[in-house]
């Protein structure tokens, strides 16, 4: 604790902006990977920690809930510490409250303590993530070398999702469920020492943190998700169902009640005034909610149907990776040229092709005939969005609010993916159980007397009759996900509103670009 109290107070001379930006960027952008990553890693490991730990089914889904919450909750509380204690000591202190938290996790010994470390992940990600993507605009020029900064740091927190999945695979199949959590204790803890001595610290603005502020936020959306994934299960009537809704509503209300009425909000609401920016929340939270439902589904199906091991499952997902930093490096490197709402347009379209094209799965569909193709278009979409909603969220945001600005950025993303994924799994529960009930009288009709007493005993179809009822369910999801999709379409089309950048800035650009132009 010494160690990081001497390393937060380190004076900000230490760093010096563009003496070593590439090394400032890697520490950035690996705390990025580390936080996003650890949202998908723990997928794959999944049945070897509910054999470890005795979870049963429904506390099993809690271990990826838990951290995902909390992190997308508690996101603008950390984004406005950055702002009043300075970017870089709150991005070490939750970088090594996160690496804590890993190890805590990986030397868990019952349901109850892994639960309670990845939560404690989810306040470290949410304390680390948005300082993290703020410090870019402490330590690079505005620009092209701000865009390109924004375009490796967009390319890894895309593609984290996939490379979490690949090397959640790696590291279960070859060592052990615990490397998942292991593996991100050395590097935040490198990430920790290199802080102070290559990035800037940014100026401290006097101001009061709004507990209540963070406190409904957090539980509104708690009780909101919880809501879809109790609906899923109990249906919508369910007393408790209703009564999380209720509580969702009442919390957020609250929220909103409070933000509007506090001196120093956890979030501005003058944020939303600005058109295109109150659009690139609203675009991230459709595109998140279609991406996590995307990467949820795929892996059932590659894993339950088509029979890839975890680590195969894994290298499936490697193309995603590929395309999204292809993608976002492109979206990067042309900004000033054509300016942010074409890549956002050609994006939200590409990912709703890729989402259409996924509708059409069934029971014979092949991972290269018909996984790998919307996968990649998806993941071309995903790139092209990155950038340029990052710049529009934060163009022209007073200082002192770009924690925030960022910050909710960042809660969008993740709690687009939690209530996406919660109201996709509702819809693949319903048509699930529909088909279930279909499937189970075409076997009943047709099943021999040993075949009857198995499916008495166990309650469960034979192969081929589950394997159509989990297939049927993935498409029905997806054609739930064409909502989100074409809400992201929609919204880049006729909301957001940014002209294209005129000649004389491209010709700048063009010219700040060349490696001979003058410094």
């Amino acid at each position: 604790m010494a160690t990081s109290r001497a390393l937060a107070e380190a004076p900000p001379a230490t760093a010096r902006r563009g003496q070593h930006p590439g090394i400032a960027l890697t520490v950035i952008a690996a705390t990025q990977l580390m936080v996003v990553l650890d949202i998908t890693i723990v997928n794959i490991a999944l049945p070897h920690i509910q054999q470890a730990l005795g979870f049963n089914t429904t506390e099993l889904s809690w271990v990826i809930n838990a951290y995902t919450l909390t992190f997308g909750g508690l996101l603008l509380l950390g984004g406005r510490a950055g702002d009043i204690l300075g970017r870089r000591r709150v991005f070490m202190v939750g970088v090594l409250v996160f690496s804590l938290a890993s190890l805590l996790g990986g030397v868990a010994q019952s349901s109850a303590w892994l639960l309670a470390a990845r939560a404690l992940q989810g306040l470290g990600g949410a304390i680390a993530s948005p300082t993290a993507l703020a410090l870019i605009a402490t330590n690079f020029k505005e620009g092209p070398e701000r865009n390109r900064a924004f375009g490796v740091f967009s390319a890894v927190a895309g593609a984290g999702g996939a490379i979490g999945l690949l090397l959640g695979g790696m590291l279960t199949s070859w060592l052990s469920w615990r490397w998942v959590f292991f593996v991100n204790v050395p590097i935040g803890i490198a990430i920790a020492l290199l802080a102070p001595l290559y990035i800037n610290e940014s100026e401290r603005h006097p101001g009061r943190f709004d507990l209540t502020g963070a406190f409904t936020a957090t539980a509104g959306m708690v009780s909101l998700v919880y809501g879809f994934i109790r609906a899923s299960d109990h249906g919508w009537t369910d007393p408790v169902t209703l009564t999380a809704f209720s509580l969702a509503l009442a919390l957020l209300a609250g929220f909103v009640f409070n933000e509007r009425r506090v001196p120093q909000p956890i979030t501005p609401l003058h944020l939303f005034r600005d058109r295109n920016r109150s659009g690139a929340y609203a675009l991230m939270l459709c595109v998140a909610a279609t991406m996590f439902s995307i990467f949820f589904f795929v892996t059932l199906f590659v894993q339950e149907i088509l029979g890839f091991s975890p680590l195969r499952a894994g290298f499936a997902f490697l193309p995603i990776s590929v395309a999204i930093i292809a993608a976002a490096q492109f979206a990067a490197r042309n900004q000033l040229r054509w300016g942010p709402k074409p890549f956002l347009v050609t994006g939200s379209l590409l990912v709703l092709a890729g989402v259409v094209w996924a509708t059409r799965i069934d029971i014979d569909s092949t991972y290269l005939g018909d996984i790998l193709g919307p996968t990649l278009l998806f993941g071309f979409g995903m790139g092209s969005i990155f950038v340029p909603v990052m710049l529009t969220a934060v163009s022209h945001v007073a200082p002192h609010e770009t924690g925030a600005a960022t910050g909710m950025l960042n809660t969008t993303q993740q709690v687009g993916g939690s209530l996406g994924l919660s109201i996709l799994v509702t819809v693949f529960g319903t048509a699930s159980r529909n088909e279930a009930r279909q499937q189970a009288g075409a076997f009943l009709r047709q099943a021999t007397p040993q075949q009857l007493a198995q499916f008495r005993a166990t309650g469960r179809l034979p192969a081929p009759y589950s394997s159509q009822v989990l297939v049927h369910g993935i498409a029905s999801a997806f054609q739930m996900g064409l909502v989100f999709a074409a809400l992201a379409v929609t919204i880049a089309l006729f909301v957001i509103k940014i002209p294209t950048p005129p000649a004389s800035a491209v010709a700048a650009g063009h010219q700040a670009q060349s490696p001979t132009a003058t410094p």
